[in-house]
């Protein structure tokens, strides 16, 4: 399995529009091997800085070469599989505090005297 992994290895990145496949050279595989040495999935936050550019460096140096759902990634010796979530939104403004009902609408009574 691990001279498969060597010789033909993809790594599957997981996107919001399912899963990608590169296919790197020999050295790159070997360094994908290590990177995923203890976890088979790992999420992209937790590489650090330099292994997040060089694997996005890799990604965009050969491209996305399989498309395929799960059921047919199987025939593929998998190096790892990195996690790609789609960036969390901005979290919102800060709401104002509450205002009382005594600030917002006039007490009926009030009303009642100015409107006789």
């Amino acid at each position: 399995m691990l001279l498969e992994k060597l010789s033909e290895g993809v790594l599957r990145v997981l996107t919001p529009l399912g899963p990608r496949f590169v296919k790197p050279p020999f050295v790159q595989r070997v360094y994908l091997l290590w990177v995923f040495r203890n976890f088979p999935t790992l999420p992209a936050n937790v590489l650090s800085r330099s292994q997040q550019q060089r694997i996005e460096r890799m990604c965009q140096r050969h491209g996305f070469v399989y498309q395929f759902g799960q059921n047919q990634a199987e025939d593929f010796a998998v190096l790892g599989t990195l996690e790609q979530r789609p960036p969390a939104q901005e979290p919102l403004p800060p709401r104002r505090p509450p205002a009382s009902v005594r600030d917002t609408v006039p007490p009926f009574a009030a009303n009642a005297q100015r409107q006789s």
